[in-house]
């Protein structure tokens, strides 16, 4: 007695086992391929944060918090902006040509629009947060003081523009992070400014 091979069965069989097998893979490979994705907070901690600057007054500092790091937004008196060129003569990189900041923000003002300094408030020398001195002839900083930022740490001094002064152990000038203006009272850090 000679048995025979079912080749219909036996292909049902194998395609049956190739389909489970493939759904198998399909359910172990989905959840590990999930696994990859950031999760909300790392998308939050990166995500452009809005500011609303309304009611900052002139003369006044607003300070948020974007990717883990201290963002300054000062809004600047016209008096303010005469003096940032009082200390030119002073500064380490004044035309900001080895800092870090988008292209619009190499300028003196360091700013799409001058009156509205955006500035990453880390000192970059060893990472400290600079105080805003913003009154000139602050003592605790210097008799001859303009107005500007100083870092309590280590004494780096940037002016009010965030540039660095020389002689200071801070190398370069504060960062300006990306931003633009999404109206004249909103401000969205993290987000390139438009192109002109």
């Amino acid at each position: 007695m000679t048995e025979t091979v079912d080749t219909g069965r036996r292909h049902f069989l194998t395609v049956a086992t190739i389909a489970t097998g493939a759904v198998g893979a399909a359910f172990v490979a989905v959840p590990f391929l999930a696994s990859w994705k950031p999760s909300a907070r790392a998308k939050a901690m990166g995500a452009p944060v809005e500011i609303d600057i309304a009611k900052l007054e002139p003369g006044a500092i607003v300070k948020v918090e974007w990717r883990g790091k201290a963002i300054y937004v000062l809004h600047r008196t016209p008096e303010m902006l005469k003096q940032v060129n009082a200390a030119v003569d002073q500064l380490r990189d004044p035309q900001s040509a080895q800092s870090e900041q988008p292209d619009f923000a190499k300028n003196d003002a360091r700013a799409l629009k001058p009156e509205y300094l955006v500035l990453v408030g880390v000192c970059t020398h060893l990472g400290c947060a600079p105080l805003d001195k913003l009154t000139p002839g602050d003592a605790t900083v210097s008799a001859d003081w303009a107005g500007g930022f100083f870092c309590p740490c280590h004494g780096s001094k940037f002016d009010i523009s965030g540039r660095v002064f020389k002689d200071v152990p801070a190398p370069t000038n504060l960062p300006v992070p990306p931003y633009r203006f999404l109206s004249d009272t909103r401000i969205l850090i993290g987000a390139e400014a438009e192109k002109a």
